[in-house]
């Protein structure tokens, strides 16, 4: 059974030397993970990262920055509702007024849970790892053993995230963020390693297995039954919020970028926003509509109307499954057991994006320039750290950033220095790049 007591830990990953838990301050620990990735560079980088619709464009829709940061209030939001409860339930424990943390926490979490993510959204990411399973990839197979062949075949942002938080780049400190345990735990949301992967997921690279296994002892969560030899844990409980979040605002906000986009019209929007709530306060959400004339407000109104259903419902749900949580026992999304009409309300939604959202021309656009950008970028640069005595792979050597080890003692280090560069390149930069190496952009002379 995990507890709260240790489930809340301030100390710094890398720096637990300077670790004093008695120590006051202005701002929280957490607060101060919160702050410290608000002004990083890899969190900055994300305005230029693909959400779902190309950017930039006339229309303003979402992109990783503004999505992480509408998710870190929400986060915030529904953590605040249950520390609230908790609180009041944990009243006679002595380590009950650290439960005031759980919003900053995640508020902080929910900001880097996209940090590792590549260009060009999702498919950014299945042209990594396709890279490998299907490409040109598949001839470094033979060098690498089976689960640094997993890592790459299935590369997956979440574990990369945790790798950009965790990892000493060279140059950089050690700890990378030096973040909280308890910020980086609720960031994995897939607690095991790739070779315990379902549909692609899992949450940490085997290159960081023992950062997360430090951190996972630390907090005392529980190690989870595997076949022998791998690791598994049941996720830190504040992920369950953390990915609550993210859910919310990727369905409910990618419906509202459509609208804009006028791929979905406003009485289908209108209509799979009211299907949340009961007929009386429909009627209400109604005359508050008529009050505006602009589209575009109407649907703005019903979106903050069921985002803050969501949030309710997700706290009740989280604090009903709090004692099965922190047993290990609980390992589905909240959102799948909330109550029935804003339950069936988010699948209604979910099925509307997938047939007219994620197939509509421009996402399509993005995902194959995207594909094509990553893989021709991944063939360059890999030839260049696996034949860095060839002349075209000492002048493209000469443009990767310093902090990535492309000298690394092994081929999979090697492949990952790489990773690391491709991922944090933003959307602009990366075409740019694929231009340059191709021979159709060239710097003014």
């Amino acid at each position: 059974m995990m507890n709260w007591d240790r489930l809340i830990c301030d100390k710094r990953f890398g720096l637990e030397h300077y670790h004093d838990p008695k120590k006051s301050a202005l701002r929280s620990d957490f607060r101060r993970d919160y702050d410290r990735l608000v002004f990083s560079s890899p969190f900055r980088r994300l305005q230029n990262k693909t959400q779902v619709f190309p950017l930039p464009g006339s229309i303003f829709v979402h992109n990783r920055l503004t999505h992480s940061m509408e998710v870190a209030c929400v986060g915030k939001s529904i953590a605040d509702r249950v520390a609230d409860t908790l609180r009041e339930r944990y009243a006679g424990c002595a380590w009950a007024p650290k439960l005031a943390s759980l919003g900053d926490i995640t508020a902080a979490a929910c900001l880097a849970h996209d940090l590792g993510n590549p260009p060009f959204g999702h498919s950014g990411e299945k042209a990594i790892s396709t890279f490998f399973s299907e490409g040109a990839g598949r001839s470094l197979r033979a060098q690498l053993s089976d689960t640094e062949w997993r890592d790459l075949t299935t590369f997956e942002g979440n574990a990369n995230a945790f790798r950009v938080l965790t990892h000493q780049f060279k140059g950089r400190r050690r700890g990378g963020f030096a973040m909280t345990y308890s910020t980086l735990a609720s960031i994995v949301k897939y607690p095991y390693e790739s070779s315990l992967a379902t549909k692609g997921k899992f949450g940490f690279f085997d290159s960081e297995r023992a950062d997360f296994m430090r951190v996972a002892e630390e907090l005392g969560m529980l190690r989870m039954p595997s076949p022998q030899g791998t690791v598994r844990y049941a996720r830190h409980p504040l992920v369950f919020i953390v990915e609550a979040a993210d859910d919310i605002c990727y369905e409910v906000m990618d419906i509202e970028d459509a609208h804009k986009l006028k791929i979905l019209g406003t009485g289908e929007v209108i209509d799979a926003f009211l299907a949340f709530f009961e007929p009386e306060r429909r009627a209400h959400m109604h005359e508050v509509m008529d009050m505006v004339d602009d589209p575009n407000e109407k649907i703005a109104y019903l979106r903050s109307c069921v985002i803050g259903a969501l949030v309710e419902r997700c706290a009740e749900a989280f604090l009903r499954r709090e004692p099965d949580i922190l047993a290990g026992r609980f390992q589905d999304a909240l959102l799948s057991d909330i109550d029935t009409r804003e339950r069936e309300g988010y699948k209604a939604c979910a099925r509307l994006s997938l047939s007219r959202i994620y197939t509509a021309g421009s996402v399509v656009d993005v995902e194959l320039a995207g594909n094509r950008i990553i893989t021709y970028l991944m063939e360059k640069l890999i030839g260049a750290v696996t034949h860095p005595e060839l002349n075209y792979s000492r002048l493209l050597l000469a443009k990767f950033p310093e902090q990535y080890d492309v000298d690394a003692p092994t081929l999979y280090g090697k492949v990952q220095s790489v990773l690391d560069h491709i991922s944090a390149m933003t959307d602009v930069y990366a075409l740019n790049l694929y231009r340059t190496l191709e021979g159709t952009s060239l710097p003014a002379v």
